[in-house]
Formats: C-alpha cells, structure tokens, sequence
C-alpha cells in the first residue's frame, strides 16, 4: 500500500485547530448545522444547545401523557410502562445533557458541505506516522455516540494495550439526516449515495485509500461503497453481514418451513431471522413506508422517541432484554436525547424508506476484500458458510463471546480488537 500523501492538508488542520475556539456553534431554533456553503470548505464545529431547550424538555417530560399499563406480564406488547417511566422520570430529573456535550466538545469535530448536504463528522488523526484511515459508520436508532468509546483505543493503540502498527486515523460522520448532519430536503439520499459521499469526503481530507466499517446502517453503506468501488476503498468490516442467501429470503417471506439439510448454525439463523418478522419487525415496516407518519412522534413526544428507542436496546444489546447490564442510563438517554435536541426522528428513519427493504439478504461483493466479525447478541448469528457465498474475497471472519447489534459501544474492548485485526492485512 502506498504511504498517504497528506502534506496539502496538515496545514488545513494545523490552522483549524488553533481556530478550534472560534469554531461554528449550535444556535436557537430548528438549525443545528452551518448553512452550506457550496465549496468544499471543511469548518470546525461545536455544539452548544440552546438551555431553553433542555428546559422545554423537562416540561414536556413533567406534563407527558402516559398510556394505559400493558395487559401482560413480559413485553410481547412492547416497551413496559414501568421500565420506560424509570427511566424517562430519570431523564427530567437526574440526566445531564451537557455531560456528553462536553464530551463531544472535546473531540475535533468539523461541518462539510457535500452535494448541497452538510455532513457532520468527528475526526481524530493518529499521532502514529502510518495509520491505516478508516471512516466508521453508525446505524439506527444510534448514532457517533455509538463509537465513543473506541475512537482513542483506535487511534491510540500504545494507551490502550495495542502496538503502533494497530493505529487508525478516524472518521466518524453523521448520516445525512441524523445527528448534527443536514436533514435531506430531496429523495436521493439513500446508502448508494451516501457511500459515495463518503468518497468524497475521505477524499477532501487528503487520504488517497482507506477502509471502511459499519454495522446496521453502516454495514449497508459500508457494502454499498464496495459494490461502487468507491475509489481509495481498500476493504470493508461487517458486524451486520448481509448474508441470507436468496432461496431462504423466498422460504422466509413465505413462512414456511427451514430445508432440512441446513447445517446447525444455518438453521439458528433461520430460526432467529423468523422470531425477527413475526414479533419484531413493525418498527422497520413503518419507516419503510410511512417515515413521516412515525416521524410526528418521534420528533414531538419525547415520551414516544425514548419507547420508540429503548424498545430497541431492550431487543439487541447482549442483556437478555436488560439494557442496563451494558449500558448506563446516561448512555441511552445520551442518544435519546442527542434524536430529541436534533429533531432527527422523521429525518433518520427516511433511509430506511429510500433503499432498507432488507438489510439482511445476501449482498454479493465479488473481489472487494471483506471481513467479518459475529458478535452472539446480533439479531442474528451469519453463519460462515452464508457469508462465504455472499463475499468472494473473505479475508477474516471471527465470532467472539460477547456484544450484541451495539457492539462498539457494548464491548469496546472485543470490538477494538476485531477492527484491529480485520484491518491488519491492509497496512503498509
């Protein structure tokens, strides 16, 4: 691989952070991000939400209409109205914004404009001479705040027991209609251009190859960029393959029966992938075809955004439905609230109407090298022999002990150490 040739941006990024105090602030009202400028133009960014809004939060949580408690003893009708009160009384009282604010601050974060859309992005540069760049994409109903915990093991091996070898530079975007990013004001955005845009930004920050790694949403914008030969891409990461081969896809959208000569872990995949759309799969068909209508909710009752969130880390966090054993309050109402302060409800579910019909169904990336990772709380296990069907360059496949569809933010550690060693091939 040939080294990075950087030098026309070093002094780009030398003169934004000694600017980084000036950098562009969040401002009162509904626009978070900088008007888009039309250039190519990188600017600093800082976050500074308005203390009006946290007030008007509190309000709405202190006069919130609750419904009716469910009429089971498990949560087969949903989010429990005693585990969401606990934690929503929390939230009005207890949580701290400014905290992960703060936090966030402290990271050099930056606002481009690509294709009329401003993209929001952390970036951390390695202070190790050959770091391989990598550009880390979240998924739904996450966000940046997902890879916090990753981003110095990531870019800082020797701190955190890896070797200097083992360093990344690091991009962590905002999807165009979540977080800090612009919100679409035209259909379009959907994974295929998305992936592109994230060409071209790797490209505006000098780094002429790269490698890419997602899951959910990140995975689909991860193996679009692949199918694109995006250029600089040198591999991709998966820990949401989509790997479910095209007969089975027919078998369970059919409902019938497994075929009886899957293997073992085939068949517990099947079996998990049909649990998914009998008893948890309303969420997807909504946004698929009615974002806005869910949208109303979930930008205007924080009350139905913390149901519509933590009903997902209840389902796909390792916790045997107890997303507290692996996430902090703080943590969830973190990401909660960073959809709530945004008003990225309606904006973030739009992709999956403009191209997430399934996400899980076999994508065949034919020479583009690609590395796997199975973590045992995903919504489903792939197994390998699916996943090598749908890769024809599979240069890594691991299944670890721990973490579930959050792994980065889960298990820290087990994801560090996978993303280490998908990538180590791949190093000058």
């Amino acid at each position: 691989m040939t080294p990075l040739s950087l030098d026309m941006n070093r002094r780009h990024f030398m003169a934004a952070a000694a600017i980084a105090g000036a950098a562009t602030m969040l401002k009162p009202a509904m626009s978070f991000a900088a008007a888009a400028t039309g250039s190519d133009e990188i600017r600093p960014f800082k976050i500074d939400i308005p203390e009006s809004s946290i007030k008007e939060l509190k309000q709405r949580i202190a006069t919130a209409r609750w419904p009716a408690m469910e009429n089971v003893a498990d949560d087969s009708q949903g989010v429990q109205l005693a585990k969401l009160r606990e934690l929503v009384s929390y939230w009005g009282d207890g949580y701290d914004w400014r905290k992960v604010e703060k936090q966030l601050n402290s990271l050099t974060m930056f606002m481009t404009e690509i294709d009329g859309l401003d993209i929001h992005f952390i970036h951390v540069r390695s202070k190790h001479e050959n770091a391989l760049p990598l550009i880390m994409t979240h998924g739904w109903p996450g966000s940046i705040l997902e890879m916090l915990k990753v981003i110095d093991p990531l870019t800082n091996p020797t701190a955190h027991g890896g070797k200097a070898e083992d360093a990344f530079h690091l991009v962590v975007p905002s999807i165009p209609g979540f977080g800090f990013s612009g919100k679409p004001t035209t259909k379009g955005w959907g994974s295929d251009h998305i992936g592109r845009a994230w060409g071209t930004l790797m490209n505006r920050l000098g780094y002429e190859t790269f490698v890419s790694q997602g899951g959910d949403c990140g995975s689909v914008i991860s193996q679009r960029m692949a199918l694109q030969n995006v250029p600089g891409l040198l591999a991709i990461h998966l820990n949401m393959p989509a790997i479910v081969p095209k007969e089975i896809e027919h078998i369970l959208a059919a409902g019938d029966d497994a075929p009886a000569d899957l293997t073992a872990k085939e068949r517990a995949c099947f079996d998990k992938l049909r649990v998914f759309y009998r008893d948890s799969a309303g969420y997807a068909n909504m946004m698929l075809t009615r974002p806005q209508t869910i949208g109303y909710s979930l930008v205007d009752s924080p009350i139905g955004l913390a149901a519509w969130i933590y009903d997902k880390f209840a389902t796909w966090t390792y916790s045997d439905k107890q997303p507290e054993k692996v996430l902090t309050r703080d943590e969830m109402l973190d990401d909660i609230s960073l959809y709530w302060f945004t008003e990225t409800g309606a904006s973030a579910a739009q992709i999956y109407w403009e191209d997430h019909t399934n996400n899980f169904n076999a994508i065949h990336i034919p020479s583009l090298p690609v590395a796997v990772s199975v973590f045992p709380g995903e919504i489903y296990q792939a197994p390998k022999t699916w996943v090598e069907r749908a890769y024809g360059n599979l240069v890594y496949f691991n299944e670890v002990d721990n973490g579930g569809h959050f792994a980065s933010w889960e298990q820290p550690g087990i994801f560090t150490d996978e993303v280490r060693a998908a990538f180590r091939s791949f190093r000058s």
